[in-house]
């Protein structure tokens, strides 16, 4: 969608500072801007972890002060049916899904989309940190120019349709530069904290929150060679490569987890972070989605993402048999603790090409992985 002048443009107000010099931004490039503030989860908008409430305020104050009408929409529904009951399957086979990836493709830029269509918009726009262009009739979703803020990762599973009516106001902007903006132009929120962890937990504890929708099932936790180290709480609440909370420290190095044994309800650590079982140098992935609607083409070397504070790892992409929808990430150096649920997401240069789900990797010889996927 070309940034020309005198466009209707819906943006969404999160309430916080980015989303709302994305609406500043767009009103002074000469565009007619409509401000909707989304509420996905409504299960315990009581709750004093919840910040909906205090979120919905900060949009309204800040249009108000960008003289620009707000509508609050509730995506609740949608976002229960398509989101959140993935989240719960996906952690109910063992794995560490992403929600906030299918919240994008699922809810932002599909129900809001079509919501602002509704509206007479001829595009959306959000505060996301990433740019979009098109090039020989085709829309390319772009890092964005800080990096250290770029959320392409999270945007990989969006499709042409989504892109040809999206805009990227803060493409080019730095953080600091946002909050100096937002400050000067007298926006209420402009010292606000970003949001962090899983839009729906918010800051609350990850354990508690889980415990109310899936049963806990404690088990031992063991060396890959089957040496008991003590009793886990219950696969769901551990990640591959996780430190912290396992209670088992002692005398050298560190213990992290490197793998779940569902069928015995195991799960499996390892001494020392550079194990042999937390190092990958493939993986495979399904559920692939192409920001061209194709995979790329090119034999040359690809960067790619297991996790989002990560560097670009230089990469081979493998297609798998036809028909089966999986594929292989061939890694010129191993990667640390990937994670069977996360995403893996390819680049170009600065162009995100699209990503798949992980469903397994190809760790170090005889390590717990390879054992765990071969019993599968």
């Amino acid at each position: 969608m070309s940034p020309d002048r005198g466009k209707r443009v819906v943006v969404g107000l999160s309430g916080g500072v980015d989303s709302a010099v994305a609406a500043w931004a767009l009103k002074e490039a000469g565009h007619e801007v409509i401000g909707v503030f989304m509420k996905n989860w409504e299960d315990d908008d009581t709750d004093e972890h919840c910040t909906s409430r205090e979120d919905l305020v900060d949009a309204v104050s800040v249009a108000d002060v960008l003289g620009i009408e707000v509508e609050a929409v509730n995506f609740a529904a949608e976002y229960r049916e398509r989101v959140f009951a993935h989240f719960l399957a996906e952690y109910r086979a063992g794995r560490t899904p992403n929600p906030d990836v299918l919240c994008n493709s699922e809810i932002k830029f599909k129900a809001f989309l079509d919501h602002a269509i509704a509206l007479g918009a001829d595009c959306i726009a959000t505060g996301h940190y990433a740019g979009v262009r098109e090039r020989e009739g085709q829309f390319q979703l772009l890092r964005a120019r800080d990096a250290s803020k770029d959320q392409s990762y999270f945007l990989h599973r969006l499709n042409q349709s989504q892109l040809s009516r999206t805009l990227f106001p803060l493409a080019d902007w730095m953080k600091r530069d946002v909050r100096a903006c937002a400050e000067r132009i007298g926006l209420p929120n402009h010292a606000k904290k970003d949001s962090t962890g899983i839009c729906f937990i918010g800051e609350r504890p990850f354990r508690e929150f889980l415990n109310r929708y899936l049963p806990r099932e404690p088990g031992d936790m063991v060396t890959p060679a089957g040496l008991r180290m003590g009793r886990h709480m219950g696969l769901m609440y551990y990640t591959i490569g996780q430190r912290q909370g396992l209670g088992i420290g002692g005398q050298g190095a560190p213990w992290y987890v490197a793998a779940k044994r569902l069928e015995r309800n195991e799960l499996v650590v390892v001494q020392g972070h550079d194990h042999p079982a937390l190092m990958a140098p493939a993986l495979t992935a399904s559920d692939w989605a192409w920001i061209s609607g194709e995979p790329p083409r090119t034999h040359g070397p690809l960067g790619g993402k297991t996790r989002y504070r990560q560097t670009d790892a230089p990469c081979e992409f493998v297609p798998g048999p036809p028909g089966t929808g999986r594929a292989e990430v061939r890694f010129h150096a191993p990667q640390w603790a990937v994670t069977p649920g996360q995403s893996v997401v390819l680049y170009e240069g600065d162009v995100c090409l699209g990503g798949g789900v992980i469903e397994h990797a190809e760790a170090g010889a005889g390590s717990a992985q390879d054992r765990v996927h071969a019993a599968a």
